[in-house]
């Protein structure tokens, strides 16, 4: 006769067998699994997968295309909106392989609140960059221009009119800058910074790598230079002191022009030089009446506007900004930029005075 057994080892025996059971479930389970077809992932958010591919700009005038005419409807004073954004401006002037929608966002007179992020409205419009977040959703967007910081600390264009109220003085301006000169462009180089880290962040948020797109800040051409015509010195075309003519093109742009540069390197974005694209193309450099190698507008007035109560003071604004023939050269060269592997270039003339992105400086 066989002693009875304790409680406790057939307790310990069955939950043995119902472990072993388990094992051989789980095993059997697994190798099940490893002959199955893996589950699919849901795609990771990106770029519309079927949007046109497109290029944009932001930023002020330099871009929008101020001055060179051919307004964008809507874009012209009415309701009260004067970003005076043109149909020849720069970005449309600009080809890449691929793609097929160019898109103007800048406007004239913008600064960086106004272009980077946050509840700034500048005649009438919101955020640029808040627009080019929203396009960016539909379209595929591959390269995005920026010329932005003019309009910050420096204040370029109210520099050339109050070099224009020296010459009716019959004094100069470009002494009263000069020292101060380089603490403005110090100041702006901050906030050009952080409208290109704001760029990076609308982009992120509708789930842009920065593989996905290029991101190119460019500086500004002098539109004025010294070798204006000496008849047009004057209320015909460009009321400037020949020293201040120096001033503007050998000093005020240069500078501003390390800045930008200063502000592309870190933002860790590419940088295109124009502050020699201009060279021997300025306002005022072909003579007499002939324009046809300038590529900036002399001063300019608006005479229709002289007698309209809400568009006269907007009436000079075209004054001193590049024309359709310099748009066309600046998106020639942008072209090309656009399509290297430089990390910064400068639009220099080249054969026959085309404009071509030089990737190393001289002098």
């Amino acid at each position: 006769m066989h002693p009875p057994r304790r409680l406790g080892a057939v307790r310990g025996g069955r939950a043995r067998s119902v472990l072993s059971l388990a094992v051989i479930m789980l095993v059997l389970f697994f190798a099940a699994a490893g002959d199955a077809a893996p589950v699919p992932l849901p795609p990771r958010p990106g770029p519309p997968a079927h949007g046109p591919l497109t290029i944009v700009s932001l930023g002020d005038s330099t871009v929008s295309g101020e001055g060179a005419g051919d307004y964008e409807p809507g874009t012209d004073g009415q309701h009260d909106d004067w970003c005076h954004r043109s149909a020849v401006a720069e970005i449309h002037e600009t080809h890449l392989p691929g793609v097929v929608r160019t898109v103007n966002l800048a406007c004239s007179g913008a600064d960086s609140s106004q272009v980077g992020l946050g509840t700034a409205v500048h005649y009438t419009e919101r955020s640029q960059t808040a627009q080019l977040a929203a396009l960016a959703t539909h379209d595929r967007v591959v390269a995005i221009v920026v010329a932005v910081g003019a309009n910050d600390d420096p204040h370029f264009a109210q520099v050339l009119n109050n070099c224009v109220t020296a010459w009716a003085e019959r004094g100069s301006c470009s002494a009263g800058f000069e020292p101060a000169w380089q603490q403005r462009i110090d100041r702006m180089v901050p906030k050009v910074v952080k409208v290109l880290r704001d760029i990076r962040s609308a982009m992120a948020r509708v789930h842009y790598q920065p593989s996905d797109y290029q991101l190119v800040l460019q500086s500004y051409a002098a539109p004025i230079g010294p070798n204006a015509a000496g008849s047009l010195l004057s209320l015909a075309g460009c009321p400037f002191r020949e020293s201040d003519l120096q001033w503007v093109r050998s000093t005020a742009v240069r500078v501003l022009d390390n800045g930008l540069r200063t502000a592309a390197d870190q933002a860790g974005v590419r940088y295109l030089d124009l502050a020699r694209a201009g060279l021997g193309h300025e306002a005022c450099s072909g003579g007499g009446t002939n324009t046809s190698n300038e590529w900036f507008t002399r001063l300019t007035v608006a005479w229709q506007d002289i007698t309209n109560q809400q568009r006269v003071g907007h009436a000079l604004q075209e004054s001193f900004h590049p024309n359709a023939r310099g748009q066309a050269a600046f998106g020639g060269c942008l072209s090309q930029f656009l399509a290297t592997a430089d990390r910064s270039a400068a639009c220099l003339a080249g054969a026959g005075g085309v404009l071509h992105p030089a990737a190393t400086l001289a002098g």
